[in-house]
């Protein structure tokens, strides 16, 4: 190259180095080294050799018998005496309200377990402290819930059934394809809001929200909230009220080898919130809503608690409906960063988007390094790549807090049908920033891209429709 420029005038040299380097898009795998470190942080639980097997505490292989006192004797025993694994031996249980996990304890199903939980909301009071929809509150207790508590797992091959339908918790949304009839309570208030959105946008205290019988606030089916080193693998998780897995403010979690089954209102697969050192991997959705959604609160709850989501692998994961594969939102107030997924597929007509970020100028949040690559989508109805930094632009609020999202990197996606290939969507005072997408092959487009609002949008290899995208 140097024996070649200087045949070169100056002025040629110069200007081929120009359009050389603007050309070249930067080497998008420089953070993927990180991810040994965050690996190394993450600690899985270890339990003692001690075993308490529900039977002995009073359980029955009975679908109609109330085992949750029995469940939950065992557990706390365990618990008490140093820790170890409570068995959940195979057959069906029934459980009329909240399993608490508590520190050092394994909850393992064997082969051929399944639990029934209640679909009567007085089973899960009085209420504990939660966040619904990124906002904190004290309401109905999510079916297995874990506060302050360290080195706790669920494994197993067996099945928590949250037995949710349009028959019980799933009209409570307020949506007549999930049987509300007008005239029926639900989550809304008289403006068709969530009622607890209004005590988000006053500041009233979080002791103040009490909700719970009365208020249709539909609670998740897993939660933890500040705890450590969690593990959950192997189980399946069916039809839950809400949201399924909802860990806040908790750290060291591993999610592997977990079915989520549910197409309800909000069944959103695994959302962690405001979590730090998390790996999903293995695991197959197949929901209502988003499979995995990132996020660190809403609004002004966000601000004020301020920890984002961070150091994340995804991996090797399986999303067929929903509507997002791996989205970051919109509750993502406390912002997110360093979020990796790599070597998933994504596949189905309802599926609506393969990679998603989701905020607007209520919300806000920054969103920094995110790295995707070895995307394999055969369908999806909408975009392979979406950022909407509009999102909800009927959202009720002051608009005062514009998002930074910036340093994403896409790499080798492969996909057979979208509507669209990329969909970015930006704001005129805050910019998508930095968009890097290599080597990736994007055929049955319909719509080609939207792209607005965007600053140092880079491709390289990138063929869409068997045609070289040249932005």
């Amino acid at each position: 190259m140097k024996k070649f420029l200087l045949k070169l005038s100056p002025l040629f040299a110069a200007v081929f180095l120009f359009f050389a380097c603007s050309n070249n898009v930067e080497k998008t795998n420089g953070g993927w080294e990180t991810i040994n470190d965050i690996l190394k942080n993450i600690k899985q639980p270890t339990f003692a050799d001690n075993e308490y097997n529900i039977l002995d505490f009073g359980a029955k292989l009975d679908s109609t018998f109330n085992s949750k006192p029995a469940i939950q004797l065992a557990i706390d025993k365990c618990s008490e005496n140093g820790g170890g694994t409570v068995l959940i031996p195979s057959g069906i249980y029934f459980s009329a309200g909240s399993i608490f996990l508590k520190s050092n304890v394994n909850l393992h199903l064997q082969d051929g377990a399944i639990i029934n939980f209640s679909t009567s909301s007085k089973d899960y009071l009085p209420v504990v402290l939660s966040r619904w929809e990124g906002i904190e509150c004290y309401n109905y207790s999510a079916l297995i819930y874990a506060k302050d508590q360290e080195n706790i797992a669920i494994t197993g091959n067996g099945i928590f059934n949250g037995k949710a339908s349009a028959e019980n918790w799933w009209p409570w949304k307020g949506k007549t394809e999930y049987g509300f009839v007008k005239g029926m309570p639900s989550q809304l208030d008289s403006m068709g809001r969530p009622r607890l959105l209004k005590m988000n946008l006053e500041q009233t205290p979080a002791e103040e929200r009490i909700f719970g019988e009365g208020f249709y606030l539909r609670p998740n089916f897993f939660q933890t909230i500040n705890c450590k080193n969690i593990l959950i693998e192997g189980v399946t998780f069916k039809d839950s009220p809400m949201w399924f897995l909802h860990p806040i403010l908790s750290e060291n979690i591993t999610i592997r080898g977990v079915t989520v089954i549910g197409n309800g209102p909000n069944n959103d697969g695994c959302d962690p919130e405001s979590c730090k050192n998390v790996l999903i991997e293995n695991c197959n959705f197949n929901t209502g809503d988003d499979c995995i959604a990132i996020k660190s609160g809403r609004n002004n709850d966000g601000r004020r608690i301020n920890v984002p989501s961070e150091n994340f692998i995804i991996r090797n994961c399986k999303m067929k409906d929903g509507h997002g594969g791996v989205v970051i939102g919109s509750e993502i107030s406390g912002g997110c960063k360093n979020i990796f997924a790599e070597n998933c597929e994504m596949d189905s007509p309802n599926l609506d988007r393969a990679i998603r970020i989701k905020t607007n100028a209520i919300r806000g949040g920054t969103i920094e390094n995110i790295y995707a690559r070895n995307i394999s989508v055969g369908e999806v109805k909408e975009a392979i790549l979406k950022i909407n930094l509009n999102y909800e632009p009927d959202e009720i609020g002051e608009r005062n807090f514009p998002p930074t999202v910036k340093n994403i990197f896409i790499e080798n996606v492969t996909s057979k049908k979208s509507e669209y290939a990329f969909y970015l969507d930006g704001l005129e005072e805050s910019k998508i920033n930095n968009v890097q997408i290599v080597n990736s092959k994007l055929d049955g487009v319909n719509n080609g891209n939207v792209l607005n609002n965007i600053e140092n949008f880079k491709t390289n290899d990138v063929y869409i429709n068997e045609k070289l995208f040249k932005n």
